[in-house]
């Protein structure tokens, strides 16, 4: 008989209650129901997308004939194709909780729906999704979009939300440096909490822009997360990140080239958000630009871009985000999304690796 409570193995402190046949099942069964769920969701969805609403997207624009030139043959796309992905997370968790809620038994062990671990990444999920439904709706009907300033506003407005309930609900009032240990900032985990929520989102609003990139980038993304959150033995939390994966690989059924549609501001938002308040859950927020990396060196070109444009009256990239500039370089589109895919993995498993050493370490004093 085991006398230990966890277990080490593969660098990784498991939980020993983690490892139990029931967990794991529940894990694979979890991960599998949102895959195919997606995939019927997603079904239906694109019927109506191209028989009803037809949400093309709009690709002329007066500021970007490289970006034009590259990506005239995509108009008329649909876009809002991420909608499936957080409306089957939202099903499966609420789903089970109310399995629970109402049998009790067996079925109160299937849910995952918890104040500490996953009911403040779910509101995000729906809440962020619905924000940029909004805007993939405007984007549609004045074939444009919101401007950057304006959705900048949408984006501190969400996270000052979730910054409330950080510092009032949850008392949290201290920020985790790797290899430094914790420390207190009090109310300036206000701004702090927004600043990282409010890039985040940006950045990976700024990778969505080739057919499968956002959604292989997030997926190495939330695969970091997932094993990161079962080291910290928040398994709700894992099975939530789980859930998230087995749709997103479900909308990459249809969304690797050529793409049937776009993630749109639907999806991207919903995953950036969600991704923000995980890594600020786990305490993980510092590690992001090593996780995200591809999304970093997105969202960094758009910014010197901007910045150079603005001081100097010249572009440093042909076209941003920099996916833009490796397609006028002539790169393929699945050559430039497979590369970024394998980058992003590498950076993944980098920030992961840290975290392993760094929570298996006392802080350096």
């Amino acid at each position: 008989m085991l006398k230990q409570s966890v277990l080490v193995m593969c660098g990784m402190t498991i939980p020993l209650e983690s490892l139990n046949i029931f967990n794991v099942v529940r894990l694979f069964v979890i991960a599998t129901t949102a895959f195919f769920l997606n995939l019927i969701i997603t079904h239906f969805w694109t019927k109506v997308l191209f028989t009803r609403f037809k949400p093309g997207k709009a690709i002329e624009r007066s500021d970007t004939p490289i970006f034009n030139s590259l990506h005239r043959k995509k108009e008329g796309t649909p876009t809002m194709g991420g909608l499936p992905i957080w409306l089957t997370v939202s099903i499966i968790t609420l789903g089970c909780w109310l399995l629970a809620t109402l049998f009790g038994g067996i079925w109160g062990r299937i849910n995952f729906l918890s104040r500490s671990q996953t009911l403040l990444p779910l509101g995000f999920l729906i809440l962020a999704g619905l924000v940029g439904m909004a805007d993939d709706m405007v984007g549609v009907l004045k074939r444009g979009g919101l401007k950057l300033s304006k959705r900048l506003l949408f984006f501190i407005g969400v996270a000052a939300i979730g910054a409330w309930w950080f510092y009032f609900k949850l008392d949290i009032r201290t920020i985790t440096v790797p290899f430094l240990g914790e420390y207190t900032i009090g109310w300036w985990y206000i701004p702090y909490f927004i600043f990282i929520m409010v890039a985040t989102a940006f950045s990976m609003n700024e990778t969505d822009g080739l057919d499968g990139l956002s959604g292989g980038v997030f997926l190495t993304i939330f695969g970091a997360l997932a094993a990161i959150a079962f080291d910290q033995g928040r398994f709700d939390l894992t099975i939530f990140l789980v859930a998230i994966m087995g749709a997103l690989i479900g909308f990459l059924w249809f969304n690797i080239y050529p793409a049937k549609f776009f993630m749109g501001d639907t999806g991207v938002m919903a995953l950036g958000f969600t991704v923000g308040v995980v890594a600020l859950l786990t305490n993980t927020e510092l590690l992001l630009p090593i996780i995200a990396i591809i999304p970093l060196m997105e969202s960094g070109s758009v910014i010197l871009q901007t910045i150079s444009k603005k001081i100097r009256k010249k572009k440093i990239f042909p076209s941003t985000p920099i996916h833009h500039t490796f397609e006028a370089m002539g790169w393929p589109e699945t050559q430039i999304t497979m590369r970024f895919w394998m980058i992003n993995a590498i950076g993944a498993i980098i920030g992961l690796v840290l975290f392993l050493i760094d929570s298996k370490l006392p802080p350096f004093k």
